[in-house]
Order: structure tokens, then C-alpha cells, then sequence
């Protein structure tokens, strides 16, 4: 089952009834009929193949099932906002938000132009909001219509992961974990967190999604990854996600194999070549800066931004460039000699390396798992 095909008005309905402990006082709450709340329980239990309920003479016991569940739904519920919003409509609405037209919507959905038009519109009504405006052939979405966007996705997230804590309740190992991956962690610590975690859960799936810190943190923030990994920001900048500390990573200064600084270097010949960096914002431009501030003097030149850890490769080996970035980055072409280690990068030059989650995240024993397997890698890596 997929978090997207649940009936929103049974989960509503399940969640009354674990807080009323009767299916009258529950049928009251959420304005439906005793039957139609007793037919959307034994349907929900059907979906979920887990009883959520013991019927007893004076109510409704909550079994395990049910109190696992119900924190993820009451999340879910209050971030999709109105018990009158279908799974059609929300499926809908973050696939036209994901495509930005309704043509590729339908084609990544395989629903029909109208119907999800139809859909849209129903949506925008049940939530009392105008949610897109045509531009040309695509659409874009309003503030109302960006902001249930995101609500919608991070609601699907609690929704993917309460079914998650069933299948664990099951005994069923299954799942994916979603991470995203900045450029220092695919190099060693990510492949060797994947392979730790797989010998103890080999049927738990793992995506990887490559990017940079502006890259990923959209989709964390909107729960379509569950993590990252990688340098860790100014905490003043990301007070709603919460960073823990794996290690510290040195970068040092490579070039190619044979360039003239192989043999040495001081300040000004470190100015004479041209350099590739990332954009500027991220940490190791910043060390960058602390190094040559260390240095004095002006800043050589950077005539090529780029994050990309395999351009930056190609780009070294063909020229006498400059960068700087961890040893295990390129440890392959360093060993093989093609590269080589002209540093260490002089003065106090360091960034922190470690998980980003989401500040309101609530890990499965799984996520937790995984987690664990990346610290312990991360120790491995520095001991």
C-alpha cells in the first residue's frame, strides 16, 4: 500500500476513535454515521492486513497497531488541514506541483488532463484557497498553493513511514530509506554506512539522491528524503532542521600529478595558478577564504565554480589548476597518480561533516538503524 491511497476521512475516523474509545463518540467528532465510521475502521484494517481495534462491550480497545499509527496520522491530518480533502486530490495536486503542468502530470500519473484539473480545482474549494495560475502552457503555483504543497508532501512522508512502523510491528523488513547525498559523503562514508546497514537488513531498499546543501535541503525540508549527509551549515541559518556531528574533515590542496607547486609552495605561488571551488556560501569556500586570510594578501583568481567532484577531476588532470577538497574525495586518481597532495592546507582549516534531519522528524527503527550505521562508519573513517 502507498501513503497516497489512504481514505483521509477513515483515517480521521481512526484516530477519533483510538481519542474517544467509542465508534458514537468518534462518528460525533468527525461529523459521519456510526456505520460509516465502522465500515472505514474494518476497511482501514483490511488495507493495513493488522486489526486496529478490539471491540469490547463498553467501547473500542486501541491495539498496538493503532497506537503506533496514530501519531504519524495526527501529523498527517493537521498538514493536510481539512477532513474534506481526498487521496485523489492529494495526489493529484503534488504530482501538477512536481511536474509544473498538466500534461507531464498526467503523463508521470496516468490520469487524464481533466481529471486532475477536476481534482485540483475540488482541492483548492475543500481547503478555501486559489492554489495555481496558468502561465502559458504550464502552471504556477500561489502562495496558498505552495505552502499545501509542502504540507501535503511532508503529510505523505508521516503517512510512508507509519506504514513503516506496521511493517515493523509485522515483523516485515522492508521499507527504503530516502538519503540525500553532499559531495564528500559519496566518496567513503555513505557506501560504507549502505554496505554496514545491508548485513543486518538486506530487504530494507535504500534511494540515494546527489546534490549539493541547496540542492537537498528543499526536499528534506518537504520529506521527500529523509536525511543528509555531508557538511554541516551555520546552525543560525537552519534553526528547523537539526545537524549532528559525525567528524571533522581536513581538506588539502590538489593538483595534478607533475604541476609546478608539487615540489612546494608559498603564498604568492598558491595566487599564481587558477583555482576550482564551489559557489560561494558553501563551507569549503569559506575555508578557502580562512586559508588565504591566514595567507594574506589578495585572493586568487577562481575562474571555474563548480561542485562536482568527477568535472573537477578532469578539469585538474588537464591543467594546472588548483582546489581544495578531502583526500577521499579523489583517493582513487591520488593512488593511481594522477593527482597529487600538495597540501595540507595551511592554518585552521576545517569543516564539520554530519546528518541533517528535519527539527520535527520522528525516525522508524529502521532510520534509526541507518543512522547508527553512518556513525559508526564516520568512526571507522577517523580512528
Amino acid at each position: 500500500m502507498k501513503p497516497d491511497q489512504f481514505n483521509i476521512r477513515h483515517l480521521a475516523a481512526m484516530v477519533a476513535v483510538v481519542d474517544q474509545g467509542s465508534v458514537s463518540l468518534a462518528a460525533r467528532a468527525v461529523n459521519l454515521t456510526q456505520p460509516a465510521v465502522t465500515q472505514g475502521i474494518a476497511k482501514l484494517e483490511a488495507q493495513l492486513g493488522l486489526p486496529l481495534f478490539e471491540r469490547q462491550p463498553g467501547g473500542m480497545a486501541a491495539l498496538e497497531a493503532a497506537l503506533r499509527l496514530k501519531p504519524r496520522i495526527d501529523v498527517a491530518l493537521r498538514l493536510i488541514g481539512s477532513n474534506r480533502v481526498t487521496a485523489a486530490q492529494i495526489r493529484a495536486f503534488v504530482a501538477l506541483a512536481r511536474a509544473g503542468s498538466y500534461a507531464a502530470a498526467a503523463a508521470a500519473t496516468g490520469v487524464a488532463e481533466p481529471s486532475l484539473h477536476r481534482a485540483v480545482g475540488d482541492l483548492g474549494l475543500a481547503v478555501g484557497n486559489r492554489l495555481v495560475d496558468r502561465r502559458g502552457r504550464g502552471v504556477m503555483l500561489t502562495k496558498a498553493g505552495m505552502a499545501l504543497a509542502q504540507r501535503l508532501r511532508l503529510a505523505l512522508a508521516e503517512l510512508r513511514q507509519g506504514l513503516e512502523d506496521l511493517a515493523d510491528l509485522k515483523g516485515e523488513e522492508g521499507g527504503r530509506i530516502l538519503v540525500g547525498a553532499m559531495p564528500l559523503s559519496r566518496a567513503r562514508l555513505l557506501p560504507d554506512a549502505i554496505a554496514r546497514f545491508r548485513l543486518t537488513f538486506p530487504q530494507v531498499d535504500i534511494s540515494v539522491l546527489e546534490g549539493s546543501h541547496a540542492e537537498l535541503v528543499g526536499p528534506l525540508r518537504d520529506g521527500e528524503i529523509d536525511m543528509m549527509i555531508g557538511a554541516l551549515r551555520d546552525p543560525a541559518l537552519v534553526l528547523d532542521l537539526n545537524q549532528s556531528p559525525l567528524f571533522e574533515d581536513r581538506p588539502t590542496i590538489l593538483a595534478r600529478c607533475g604541476h609546478p607547486l608539487a615540489e612546494g609552495w608559498d603564498a604568492d605561488a598558491l595566487r599564481s595558478f587558477p583555482w576550482i571551488l564551489p559557489p560561494e556560501g558553501t563551507p569549503l569556500r569559506q575555508l578557502w577564504r580562512t586559508m588565504f586570510a591566514e595567507l594574506g594578501g589578495d585572493l586568487p583568481a577562481v575562474p571555474i565554480e563548480c561542485g562536482s567532484v568527477m568535472t573537477i577531476r578532469q578539469l585538474l588532470v588537464g591543467g594546472d589548476y588548483l582546489t581544495l577538497l578531502s583526500y577521499d574525495q579523489l583517493a582513487l586518481e591520488l593512488e593511481a597518480g594522477l593527482l597529487a597532495d600538495i597540501g595540507p592546507a595551511p592554518g585552521a582549516i576545517s569543516r564539520t561533516i554530519g546528518l541533517t534531519t528535519r527539527a520535527d522528524w520522528r525516525p522508524t527503527r529502521l532510520q534509526q538503524q541507518f543512522m547508527a550505521a553512518v556513525e559508526a562508519s564516520a568512526k571507522d573513517i577517523t580512528s
